[in-house]
């Protein structure tokens, strides 16, 4: 993948990881002469109780097959969380010889049903983020959640999704962050490889935070976004996974001021759609020239 060793995962990460760690942070002082961001290679492999020359066959590559043991000493070094360090792990693990061939992402008919029904902001992404079915709130929360759109693509390559998000700098971090964990061990992936290779090309933001190697978990959150219509909103992110698939709902908290601006924006865009679906009708091949 492109922005990676992909035959060098391992080392990769380790060096990425090694140097977002400050001396303070692993109790060595600072030193006044430190040519490399972070703990250097010797530190890390004193702190860890492994040799400095295994620890840089690790980074290199040279070897790729430390055992557990190993690795969570290399976790505490590194200040891993569990989900840094179940990360971790599985880069070390054993590939299979032949890859398993991904079936087409597939939406479910009832998943349809369920958006129709749904009043709240709704949408299907694949792994790589596409869009694959919404409801019509959705799309009146945010136009990119259209079926065909990439939130990724759109999320870095559109000023005005840019602007949509209150918080834009720490949310492109988490979202790069989820997609590491999306990703998994299938580097090559054409999907991913396309992908990333052309947000490297275009965003010198995503650049940055691909190359910190972060993973989060792939759970909801809270987003606040600036609606050009109804002003700010606090949505509740929840995501369900269906089949291979996941569910993405948006929803606020009951009764409170970001409720009352969804019920408007629905309001509206049932206004919208009815109109839409009237004018259609008049201008429909036959009623053209009907009589009054």
């Amino acid at each position: 993948m492109k922005g990676d060793k992909s035959d060098n995962r391992l080392g990769s990460y380790l060096r990425a990881r090694r140097e977002l760690v400050t001396p303070e942070q692993a109790g060595l002082p600072p030193g006044g002469n430190r040519r490399v961001p972070g703990l250097r290679r010797e530190e890390v492999a004193l702190l860890a109780g492994i040799s400095a020359d295994y620890y840089l066959r690790l980074e290199r590559g040279r070897d790729k097959n430390p055992s557990p043991q190993v690795l969570e000493s290399l976790a505490r070094v590194l200040r891993l969380d569990d989900v840094e360090r179940a990360y971790l792990l599985g880069l070390a693990a054993p590939r299979p010889r032949t890859r398993r061939r991904r079936r087409p992402e597939h939406v479910p008919a009832r998943v349809h049903e369920l958006l129709a029904h749904l009043q709240i902001p709704a949408f299907v992404e694949g792994r790589a983020f596409d869009v694959l079915a919404s409801n019509p709130m959705a799309v009146a929360l945010s136009p990119r959640l259209r079926p065909g759109q990439n939130r990724l693509r759109s999320f870095f390559l559109d000023p005005e999704e840019q602007a949509f998000h209150r918080d834009w700098e720490k949310a492109a971090a988490g979202f790069v962050a989820t997609l590491r964990t999306s990703v998994g061990d299938d580097t090559d992936d054409p999907r991913f490889i396309d992908l990333v290779g052309e947000l490297a090309l275009s965003s010198q933001t995503f650049r940055t935070l691909w190359a910190r190697h972060d993973v989060r978990a792939l759970d909801g959150g809270t987003a606040v976004v600036d609606h050009p219509v109804v002003g700010e909103l606090r949505l509740h992110r929840d995501k369900l996974p269906v089949d291979d698939v996941i569910l993405v709902l948006y929803y606020p908290d009951k009764d409170s001021d970001s409720d009352e601006r969804l019920r408007l924006l629905a309001a509206l865009s049932h206004t919208a759609h009815r109109e839409h679906a009237e004018h259609a009708e008049a201008v429909r091949p036959g009623r053209l020239h009907d009589d009054p």
